[in-house]
């Protein structure tokens, strides 16, 4: 795709997320469905492996989903070994929190993890109970810049987007992580946006994905990027 942003879409308004989930609610009531896996199950796999591989369970890192929906990436950072009650998930959808607190409710050793609501481009995601003044070991977003990518653009053009990797990186601390996974824009995009004066953000790593081929150019249906704050 091109360096501007996606035009405005459904999926970049609070109200299409709120029916989302109030359905994903009444299926997960009714059939114990937990949802759709935004990106599906890969993404999360190779996620949660990446997280392995660079911040230890062990040093009990503090971790926030940015645009957290049913809580699935949480979830497998759990199974993973990582302490609940350092895990953190934010999303604007009341809805969206209520179905991952259910879901938390059910599975074993989830309980602890803190579900809130939060208007991310606009309020601070609330800290952990103990929590420091130096913000995250690492932020995590699946699919949130994307969704928030499709929002409508203001008077002069901007598209609510345009705050958002300065608003991540002010929850980092210093030597913290981002990692973030999109479909509608590719590494190169994501590193033009979050490397900048402003963030103080640098390249740290990618994650691999297929490639495919089509009218002689190669590409990947994801890009996944992380982030280090220097």
């Amino acid at each position: 795709m091109s360096s501007e942003d996606p035009q405005p879409s459904k999926l970049g308004t609070k109200e299409h997320w709120d029916s989302v989930y109030e359905r994903e609610i009444a299926n997960f009531e009714e059939t114990g469905d937990e949802g759709e896996i935004w990106f599906g199950e890969d993404s999360v796999e190779k996620m949660t492996d990446w997280v392995i591989e660079n911040i230890s369970p062990t040093n009990s890192p503090t971790i926030l989903e940015i645009g957290s929906g049913n809580g699935t990436l949480l979830f497998s950072l759990v199974e993973a070994g990582y302490e609940a009650s350092r895990l953190a998930g934010a999303d604007y959808s009341p809805d969206a929190v209520k179905l991952s607190r259910m879901i938390a409710a059910s599975r074993e050793g989830c309980e602890a993890i803190s579900f809130s609501t939060c208007d991310f481009l606009a309020e601070v995601p609330n800290k952990l109970e103990g929590q420091g003044e130096d913000g995250w070991d690492l932020l995590l977003d699946k699919g949130t810049y994307d969704a928030i990518a499709l929002g409508e653009k203001d008077e002069s053009g901007k598209s609510p987007v345009e705050g958002y990797p300065v608003r991540a990186a002010s929850l980092l601390k210093k030597g913290g992580y981002f990692l973030i996974t999109s479909c509608n824009f590719t590494e190169a995009e994501l590193k033009e946006r979050f490397i900048t004066p402003e963030t103080g953000l640098i390249y740290h790593s990618r994650i691999a994905y297929p490639t495919f081929s089509f009218g002689g150019k190669s590409g990947n249906v994801y890009s996944s990027v992380a982030f280090t704050k220097s």
